[in-house]
């Protein structure tokens, strides 16, 4: 890929350096096409797909696809992925909702950035069973239990992944349009979805100490114009911390990348690119010297914590320069006003009380 097609914010990260750091990924990538957290990480699907997302933004073709190649490999029957594997190992064979939608993401990212509808074709049903999966997982007021076990769903929502998995199926229904797939079913669900996260927030399990309940919502895609801005006014001073980046819990004197670089997509998402860049350019001191990033920096004491360098946080980065320089045909894929949003006008309240 030419450096004029590659991501680059000036004064903040370089074309050269946002190709280091899709780089540290690809060198992270196992030979099944996994990619862990670190050398001697787990993988989980999710920050797997987000790290093939990277990969295909920086225009390393070859390692995104043996990325999805492996989602193909490894999904069951049913449409799910394991929560963990470690080596080719599972460690958590239960499923994640969100962990399962987001193939939906990666995949139309990766036909956006590169145009390949033979790759669109040939994940298709990948990205059809795995959403039909997620979607038997939801309940009658539209939110969507978090995770699966072998005795059936758990009965919790979260507000972060069912707002991760909003953004998904807006993929998967835009992806499933592309193909001529019409898809009624998954349009309904997606308005349901969307009137619980933005009208009924109570009918989920809230983490408010965490900073991605905050702005999910928003990065997601279901929370626009006042009612998104006023949510991020109210937490800023709580989360934001002056020339650092954001903190990932708010009682924590911790500030992390990954976190700190999904702002930066919410507020490009609201067209408050000002601050975007500057939250952009206020964590790029966990960036080493080979391109990859530190997971986040103690700052009370100035330590580095965990110790550790994340793929997935390298992966956030790449992600927000594109959406910030938009340099590929991917980068405006959490700010597309053209996602479907779903069948809203055929939902209406009973949808809700039945549950309560």
């Amino acid at each position: 890929m030419p450096w004029s097609e590659l991501p680059e914010v000036p004064g903040v990260l370089s074309a050269e350096q946002c190709l280091a750091t899709a780089t540290s990924i690809a060198a992270t990538q196992e030979p099944t096409g996994a990619i862990p957290w670190s050398p001697t990480g787990h993988t989980d699907p999710w920050d797997h797909v987000e790290c093939a997302m990277a990969l295909s933004t920086a225009g390393l073709f070859e390692p995104a696809r043996r990325a999805y190649d492996w989602c193909r490999r490894e999904q069951r029957a049913d449409g799910s992925w394991p929560i963990q594997f470690r080596a080719g190992v599972i460690e958590d064979a239960n499923s994640d909702s969100n962990f399962c939608a987001y193939i939906a993401t990666g995949v139309w990212h990766h036909v956006l950035v590169t145009g390949d509808d033979a790759f669109a074709e040939t994940m298709w049903p990948t990205v059809a069973r795995a959403i039909d999966f997620v979607l038997g997982l939801q309940r009658a007021g539209g939110e969507i239990c978090w995770a699966q076990s072998p005795s059936g769903p758990l009965p919790e929502a979260l507000l972060t992944g069912s707002a991760s998995i909003y953004h998904s199926i807006r993929c998967a229904v835009a992806l499933a349009n592309h193909l001529g797939q019409a898809q009624p079913a998954w349009e309904l669900a997606l308005g349901r979805l969307g009137h619980a996260i933005a009208d009924h927030p109570d009918a989920f399990t809230e983490k408010p100490r965490h900073s991605m309940d905050w702005y999910y919502p928003i990065l997601g895609g279901a929370m626009r114009g006042q009612q998104a801005e006023d949510r991020i006014a109210a937490r800023w001073d709580e989360f934001v911390v002056e020339g650092l980046g954001i903190r990932c819990v708010s009682d924590r004197p911790w500030v992390t990348g990954a976190e700190t670089c999904e702002l930066v997509l919410a507020l490009d998402v609201l067209g408050d690119r000002d601050r975007a860049l500057e939250q952009f350019a206020n964590m790029q001191h966990l960036r080493e010297r080979d391109g990859s990033y530190w997971t986040g920096l103690v700052y009370a004491d100035g330590k580095r914590w965990p110790v550790e360098r994340t793929t997935w946080t390298g992966a956030a980065v790449v992600l927000a320069a594109d959406a910030l320089s938009g340099a590929t045909a991917g980068a405006a894929i959490f700010r597309d006003a053209a996602l479907p949003r779903g069948l809203e006008g055929e939902f209406d309240c009973r949808c809700v009380s039945a549950e309560r």
